[in-house]
């Protein structure tokens, strides 16, 4: 009751996940964010498509049993394609199994022109995405189409999407293809599909950034989740040997190879300015 009125207790919703505090959403949820709307020299040769992993997912059970209302975070995942679209990219939509794309609504900047502006662009794709499995069978034997692939962050990107083996097939398809693979905060939970059925990390050696561990611990004190994470993504990463680009949740991003990463929501103008400069250097 106490938390309750202080602002910091989680929201209890009808499906009966929590979403973050009044406090939470104060300190962490701006009503505009900090995109600059840059005129890039668009590409315009034939690797103008990038396929954006969603999560289709909602509630991620913490450790203490409860479901946080989670998804995929709007700004991290629409501030970068803002960036991309300005470059001359387009994009494909798909989630595992072509459920409909999730977002944190109660993450999504109010005020922001620019971010309702590509997301009701978009939101007929979101709603009705490609699945993963079609893409591979679709779009396989088109590598020569395609510039990257896109995961967006949001604590929903470790539900379900790490245990993909179609994530696993495209991560490697990408990487077998030299094409880009981007993604921020949460979002390089993908990663970890690599290791399924026992195979070496794709990303063993890189430098990458993501939000990290210490900052999710320290979350629950002001009600943004309703308890622990079910684990420590930024230190299961570490342990599988990427070398962790940042501490804290900042707008650190970083390029290794054909790997794009940023830190946390915070990097997400960052991270899209970075990705649209090296995908039209890497794409000439």
């Amino acid at each position: 009751m106490l938390r309750k009125l202080l602002g910091i207790a989680p929201k209890l919703e009808s499906d009966g996940s929590y979403s973050p505090s009044k406090l939470a959403l104060k300190m962490g949820v701006p009503n505009v964010t900090d995109y600059e709307n840059i005129s890039y020299k668009k590409y315009n040769g034939k690797k103008n498509k990038i396929l954006v992993i969603c999560t289709e997912e909602k509630n991620l059970k913490m450790k203490n049993g409860k479901h946080f209302s989670t998804g995929n975070h709007p700004v991290e995942c629409l501030l970068p394609m803002l960036h991309l679209k300005n470059a001359g990219f387009e994009f494909e939509i798909a989630t595992p199994t072509g459920k409909p794309a999730i977002f944190e609504m109660w993450a999504f900047p109010k005020k922001d022109e620019h971010v309702i502006a590509i997301y009701n662009e978009y939101k007929s794709n979101f709603e009705k995405p490609l699945s993963l499995s079609n893409f591979i069978s679709k779009s396989f034997n088109q590598s020569e189409s395609y510039a990257a692939v896109f995961v967006p962050g949001g604590h929903g990107a470790m539900i379900g999407i790490p245990e993909d083996r179609n994530v696993d097939t495209i991560l490697r398809w990408a990487h077998d293809n030299e094409l880009f693979t981007i993604s921020l905060c949460h979002g390089p939970g993908a990663f970890l599909a690599t290791t399924l059925d026992n195979k070496e990390f794709l990303y063993n050696g890189y430098n990458l950034a993501v939000f990290p561990d210490s900052v999710d611990n320290q979350t629950p004190m002001i009600g943004y989740l309703p308890g622990k994470m079910p684990y420590g993504l930024s230190e299961q990463l570490k342990s599988l040997g990427a070398n962790l680009m940042n501490t804290k949740m900042d707008k650190t991003v970083c390029v290794d190879r054909k790997l794009i990463t940023g830190s946390s929501p915070l990097a997400s103008n960052e991270l899209g300015k970075l990705a649209a400069t090296e995908l039209l250097k890497g794409n000439r």
